[in-house]
């Protein structure tokens, strides 16, 4: 920057230059609001203040898209050429630059047009601007399009779009046919007729999806392209009729799945779609029954419905070992695993599904019994598996129970079982009542480094169930709170909030009281929801029974802490 400058006084009574070409060449064919743009504009290249595209359209009272618009014609033109629309940034060429537009277009050539064009213009209640006239004229100049072919598109046009008409629809729609080499009034007049045909479609649709405005450019796009892949008409309307509610784009979806299974009628359609709507009601049922969330059923149906159905199992089978896998802690991976176990051993009926499943529901139950005098066992395959196969040894439930007692405190307790039951076995004792008697302390068979172990075991067990008490509690709280629609808004603003409040201290300082005010009514919002539930901050935090290691068994110095008691 120069160490001079003007001063105000001095630059208010300098000059802005306008070429004379400008004058004769482009002002009479351009509307008020556009020379008042571009000499504004103009003028403003040769400041050195701040002064953007808005405010340039609030000071001459022009809206911003409308000032877009302007600078369009203008570098159609090739009197700017437009660098940026958001913000706007606009570079001036020199008027001797612009050597195509306008072409100088003699009246006589396009009165017979005008005549029609304007009484179109009266019956839709239009009225266009001398600049977008010139535009049409100018398109026409440039283009081998007939000038019957445009006034049919202008016809077209205005039953559209009534007195929203505008030139842009009409040079879009006209831009296209030349691009596809329909310049005849025959050949535009064949292609509007099928536009015609595929409105009525797109309004059937439409009707069916629940869309309720008026087609678009991309809609018809769309329906070009499905008529390209040999979709049928009826084929579309079963896909949207299977749809209900949606969107062009998740018809497309739809449409998309049926052309890569080649179907194409709308009799293959329906019959795929039903089939389908069964498979997909089938999925969410089997996953309310897993308690898994989907959002898109398409993947579980190809990875897993489909194939268990194909197998011959049929719904209430599938629901009932659904039911079953919940249990287990099953997802549809797991699910399938089992559903592929049960299918190599030939269970497959419905009748075998119940029996399969009554029998590994004794089992749980007798798992749980184990549980609750063993403590550690977990609830798996395996472990059914070894329950299973000591059933099948001739032990009763009595026996495997006593079992367990004996079992209990070890490191491995079905391990420690099994040994237990297949030395009964050997020696074939079936009763509690047959089981030796030993003098003495009971013989304990582990290692020093396998008791130390299993202590350690039971420590780490100890303070594991105290530690998940305490979560559970605050979990629950927590739920409780979230159920709450007024405190579940307020807390996820106000956490929105406080990171908005983090970065506003680094980058825009400005915005940090408006912003802690916010949190301030957030805050207050969420602790009237909690008062109304009748919880505290507190709950929400695990509430340990010993403060002092917060039931890890460790001070934070890392001794052991005199808490536990074996």
């Amino acid at each position: 920057m120069s160490f001079s400058v003007f001063s105000k006084d001095f630059t208010s009574n300098m000059f802005t230059s306008v070429e004379n070409q400008f004058i004769t060449k482009y002002l009479p064919q351009a509307d008020g609001d556009a020379v008042r743009a571009y000499l504004y504009g103009l003028y403003l290249c040769s400041c050195k203040e701040e002064f953007d595209g808005r405010s340039m359209g609030k000071l001459l009272k022009i809206p911003y898209e409308r000032l877009l618009e302007i600078y369009g014609f203008w570098e159609e033109c090739d009197l700017v050429h437009i660098l940026s629309r958001d913000p706007l940034y606009v570079e001036y060429l020199p008027v001797n630059a612009a050597v195509g537009k306008p072409k100088p277009i003699r009246p006589e050539k396009y009165s017979d047009f005008n005549r029609e064009f304007y009484k179109i213009l009266q019956r839709a209640n239009a009225d266009f601007k001398p600049y977008e006239m010139s535009r049409i004229l100018e398109f026409l100049e440039n283009n081998p399009m007939e000038q019957q072919a445009f006034l049919l598109i202008a016809e077209y046009c205005a039953g559209k779009d009534g007195e929203k008409l505008s030139s842009a629809h009409m040079l879009n729609k006209a831009k296209k046919l030349c691009k596809e080499q329909k310049f005849t009034c025959e050949q535009v007049e064949r292609d509007l007729a099928d536009f015609n045909k595929n409105e009525r479609e797109l309004g059937k649709l439409f009707s069916l999806l629940g869309i309720y405005k008026k087609p678009a450019e991309p809609d018809y796009e769309l329906l070009e392209k499905w008529h390209a892949e040999g979709m049928e008409p009826g084929a579309l309307l079963a896909a949207a009729s299977a749809l209900k509610k949606g969107s062009m784009s998740g018809l497309d979806l739809l449409v998309s799945e049926l052309n890569e299974r080649d179907l194409h009628t709308r009799a293959e359609a329906e019959e795929y779609l039903a089939r389908r709507a069964e498979c997909s009601d089938l999925v969410y049922k089997i996953a309310r029954k897993l308690g898994v969330r989907i959002q898109n059923p398409r993947a579980y149906i190809e990875t897993y419905a489909e194939k268990w159905l194909e197998h011959g199992y049929d719904g209430e089978s599938l629901l009932l070992l659904s039911g079953l896998a919940f249990k287990l802690g099953y997802g549809f991976e797991e699910l399938d695993a089992l559903l592929d176990s049960l299918y190599a051993d030939g269970i497959v009926d419905a009748t075998g599904i119940r029996a399969y499943c009554a029998a590994t529901e004794k089992l749980l139950r007798l798992l749980q019994s184990v549980q609750s005098v063993c403590g550690v066992v977990k609830k798996t395959q395996s472990a059914l598996g070894m329950i299973r196969a000591w059933k099948s040894w001739n032990f009763s439930d009595e026996m495997i129970l006593e079992a367990a007692k004996r079992s209990a405190g070890a490191s491995a307790p079905l391990a420690y079982m099994n040994k237990l039951l297949s030395g009964w076995k050997r020696t074939e004792i079936f009763s509690p009542d047959a089981i030796p008697e030993k003098t003495g302390a009971k013989p304990d068979f582990r290692s020093e480094a396998a008791v130390a172990a299993d202590l350690r075991a039971d420590r780490e067990h100890h303070y594991a169930v105290l530690r998940q008490r305490a979560a559970s509690a605050a979990e629950q709280a927590r739920k409780k709170a979230e159920e709450d629609e007024e405190f579940r808004l307020s807390d996820r603003e106000l956490k929105k909030r406080e990171i908005e409040l983090a970065k506003a201290e680094v980058f825009s300082p400005a915005q940090v009281a408006p912003i802690r005010e916010e949190i301030e009514q957030y805050r207050l919002r969420r602790e009237s929801a909690m008062k109304r539930l009748n919880l505290t901050e507190e709950d929400f935090t695990p509430k340990y029974v010993c403060p002092k290691c917060s039931d890890t068994g460790f001070l934070p110095d890392g001794r052991a802490c005199d808490c536990y008691r074996s």
